[in-house]
């Protein structure tokens, strides 16, 4: 009886913690693992006790050279003996080379057959959807991938929000966003006062929602010759592939050739033509740099039926042909992103 009593009294076992694995993809973003990281070393800190436990991984083992260009160790390889509660893919630039490499969407289906839920930090969704494991879901995509990864994976829903949790998969645009996301995960499971500590901790106070959107924030401006400009602007996006007059998109926003020359002077600081052929070149760019679409099938879906023309104001803009762009990487050109009106 005293055994019985003794037994009933004793206290609780303390639940077991949530294995973590950090899969480093080359090129990864710094931040984005240290966005990763920071959130549960401070809510194991807070809580006095291991909520989570981690590792490190890369495909074979070997050191990963990050964005910042140096080396980061590892604490193991990927093997089909492991098993997480949750695994963290963590990419940034050249998601498109990995994104084929067999082993590593082998071994994160596996991850998911064990019922680990799948994360994709910045790029790391493309890792995730290449295996397939996006199929059916919505994905967060930084607004600089999402044509490429639309035209990749259109079995997946790709979103111009900052993350998305949605049945054990998760994804963020990257940036500040991950750590949005990490918040907002902890709390699921830890508890949304922990995440909140966490926050204050981090000193950061302005969580934002998965619904919140990246581009609709953005380009948000008021003013009336703004309105003008960015229906103007709206209308080239949607005509990229098949590029109308700018007269007809004058008339289409209710101005005259010259009101529209001179509100996009005014607002762009370039003239409607130009800022159109930009947007056409910067849809070509990510084509080529995010997609294995061949630089023809790029050329018509960026407006140009002439792929010697293509080519040749392809070359004009970022100093190489298209054909040697199709990696996006540190040192690939870099295509600004076309500015919007602005408050003037």
């Amino acid at each position: 009886m005293k055994e019985e009593n003794r037994e009933r009294t004793s206290p609780k076992a303390t639940p077991a913690a949530r294995r973590v694995g950090l899969l480093l993809i080359p090129q990864f973003s710094n931040l984005g693992l240290a966005l990763v990281m920071e959130p549960l070393v401070l809510a194991n800190w807070l809580m006095q006790r291991k909520l989570f436990e981690w590792t490190t991984l890369s495909v074979d083992g070997a050191p990963v050279i990050g964005t910042h260009g140096m080396q980061v160790p590892v604490d193991a390889e990927l093997s089909d003996d492991m098993e997480f509660s949750a695994v963290f893919v963590i990419a940034s630039f050249e998601a498109k080379k990995y994104a084929k490499n067999r082993k590593i969407k082998n071994w994160l289906r596996r991850q998911a057959a064990f019922g680990a839920e799948l994360a994709g930090i910045e790029t790391g969704a493309e890792i995730l959807a290449a295996a397939g494991l996006l199929d059916g879901y919505s994905a967060a995509i930084h607004w600089d991938n999402l044509e490429g990864f639309q035209e990749l994976y259109p079995s997946v829903n790709a979103k111009d929000q900052f993350y998305t949790i949605e049945r054990r998969r998760l994804t963020c645009a990257g940036a500040t966003s991950t750590l949005d996301m990490m918040l907002q995960w902890i709390g699921e499971r830890e508890g949304a006062d922990l995440a909140h500590e966490v926050s204050q901790h981090m000193q950061y106070t302005q969580v934002r929602y998965p619904t919140d959107s990246l581009l609709s924030s953005a380009n948000k401006r008021p003013g009336e010759g703004s309105r003008h400009v960015q229906a103007a602007i709206n209308l080239m996006q949607e005509t990229v592939g098949e590029p109308v007059p700018c007269d007809e998109i004058a008339t289409r926003v209710g101005l005259s050739r010259r009101q529209l020359e001179r509100l996009f002077q005014h607002y762009t600081s370039l003239p409607p033509l130009k800022y159109y052929i930009n947007l056409r070149l910067a849809r070509a760019h990510k084509l080529l740099q995010q997609t294995d679409m061949s630089v023809a099938q790029v050329a018509v879906g960026a407006g140009y039926s002439s792929l010697e023309h293509f080519s040749r104001v392809y070359r004009d803009k970022f100093g190489c042909p298209p054909r040697a762009d199709r990696l996006q990487s540190v040192q690939a050109p870099v295509m600004r992103r076309a500015v919007s009106p602005a408050r003037k």
